[in-house]
């Protein structure tokens, strides 16, 4: 099993910045990847970026070129760098820990941007 725990959240201003943190720990070398999703309140949840174990990187449109995600493997966590932050960005954030068949989500962290 893997264990996740977000931080990083809180509210900032249009145009601000904010990073949030995925810290892993468990069975986190059968881990295929780390999921960043977003989930605003009436609306479908959104699968905003994602990091593979090889490093490589995608991001959902919405969100590209101004979020950036990555890892630090000594510390065993996934940063999510947000910029240029919109109200639109308002969301419930949670990583998710894919393992193929098993996924494992953290508990999520609340970020809000005022306009």
């Amino acid at each position: 099993q893997v264990q996740l725990v977000e931080s990083g959240g809180g509210l900032v201003q249009a145009g601000g910045s904010l990073r949030l943190s995925c810290v892993m720990s468990g069975s986190i070398f059968a881990i295929n990847a780390i999921d960043w999703y977003r989930q605003a309140p009436g609306k479908q949840r959104e699968l905003v970026a994602i990091i593979t174990s090889g490093g490589s990187a995608y991001y959902a449109d919405s969100v590209k070129g101004r979020f950036t995600i990555s890892r630090d493997n000594a510390k065993n966590t996934v940063y999510l760098q947000m910029n240029r932050l919109k109200p639109e960005d308002t969301a419930a954030y949670s990583c998710v820990a894919d393992q193929g068949i098993d996924n494992y989500w953290g508990q999520g962290t609340q970020v809000t941007v005022s306009s």
